[in-house]
């Protein structure tokens, strides 16, 4: 857990300074927890690897066709989640989120756009629910502040209240 620590942390300075993690990045990261889920439990080890980077994946790029998360967003969790025990990775997942979604609102907030964005919000599952197709949220062209969250942060949050026993 401390190199998923190391590499958390290197992900959040790239990911705050350039909005970009590195594929060098997240390549090490998911080539270590590999090798290292190899060691300790030999060739099902790495079966069980590739199935929790499946499973924390997929979710997460069906977000990313939207546009709510970035590519690297998606292959940093289910890179990170490689290393945590099964029952976790969703809980790992779901609190990185919530993470992400209360500094999403203190932005909202603090911009005085909360109510513009959540009737924009609305209209966009109203069209997408009218359509039948998804399609980019931010599609419209419209400027808006910039409100992005790193996720990379919340994901290192979510690993230090797990390390810290919180669940």
């Amino acid at each position: 857990m401390a190199a998923l620590c190391v590499f958390l942390t290197a992900a959040c300075y790239c990911d705050y300074r350039k909005k970009k993690i590195p594929n060098v990045l997240v390549a090490s990261m998911f080539f270590a927890g590999i090798g290292w889920k190899f060691l300790g439990e030999g060739p099902g080890g790495i079966a069980m690897y590739l199935l929790q980077a499946v499973l924390t994946g997929s979710p997460l790029y069906l977000l990313f066709k939207t546009g709510a998360v970035g590519a690297g967003d998606v292959k940093l969790f289910g890179a990170a989640a490689g290393y945590l025990p099964f029952q976790k990775i969703f809980v790992f997942l779901f609190v990185s989120l919530l993470v992400a979604a209360m500094i999403s609102l203190i932005k909202l907030w603090r911009n005085k756009i909360f109510y513009e964005r959540l009737r924009h919000m609305a209209e966009y599952v109203a069209g997408v629910l009218k359509s039948g197709r998804w399609r980019l949220y931010q599609e419209s062209g419209e400027t808006v502040p910039d409100i992005t969250v790193c996720l990379s942060g919340p994901a290192l949050a979510s690993l230090l209240l797990l390390l810290g026993g919180v669940y």
